[in-house]
């Protein structure tokens, strides 16, 4: 049996997913897909790392017609566990959280403090944020002995000379959060370390 690690990106109608085999520090893409239309009509999507499909079906409405980010990470357990029975055993789960604020800057393993204070962000990023801490408490509530750990858009951008934050504004708004956060910092990360692999003469210069 392998273990593996599950790292999920929660938006306001889709449940993005990848699978990894964890061998020691190593990890190995096993599955990759996503849950469309939640909060309307899912459509569940997997594919091996090949692109392969594995799976396009669309996953029965529960009795009251709801599936939210609850039912699509349940489905989503329920699949795994049933296409890799007894050959993968789940040892946590990765999210990627839009806002960390200024004092979440790297990985951070989540509790109930952690989710009470990534919620006073969500008036920086009301669209995102409320969708990502969705997907953590429905592992929460039905896998609770999993750890989960978020990861942030926001940190990447942090360690900046401060002035290249501020507006023109008054120094009070700055400290309500009114500044240059940026964000997909996930992506410029995992940009900036494939660069240094398929072209290191470029970063060297």
């Amino acid at each position: 049996m392998s273990d593996a690690i599950l790292v999920l990106n929660a938006g306001s109608s889709s449940l993005k997913f990848s699978g990894y085999a964890a061998e020691g520090k190593e990890l190995s893409l096993i599955v990759r897909g996503q849950i469309e239309g939640v909060g309307t009509a899912p459509r569940f999507k997997a594919k091996d790392p090949q692109g392969r499909p594995l799976a396009d079906l669309s996953p029965d409405m529960p009795a009251g017609g709801a599936f939210g980010h609850p039912e699509a990470f349940a489905f989503l357990v329920r699949w795994l566990m049933e296409h890799y029975r007894g050959s993968v055993r789940l040892l946590g789960i990765g999210h990627r959280m839009a806002h960390g604020g200024a004092d979440f800057i790297e990985p951070t393993l989540i509790d109930a403090d952690v989710i009470g204070r990534l919620e006073k962000l969500i008036p920086l990023v009301p669209l995102h944020q409320p969708h990502n801490l969705a997907a953590v408490k429905a592992v929460t509530n039905l896998r609770p002995e999993l750890p989960q750990v978020a990861c942030f858009d926001t940190a990447f951008h942090q360690g900046r000379a401060r002035v290249t934050e501020r507006f023109g504004l008054p120094d009070e708004l700055f400290q309500k959060g009114v500044r240059r956060w940026g964000f997909h910092g996930l992506s410029y990360d995992s940009i900036a370390r494939s660069f240094r692999r398929v072209a290191p003469r470029a970063v060297e210069s």
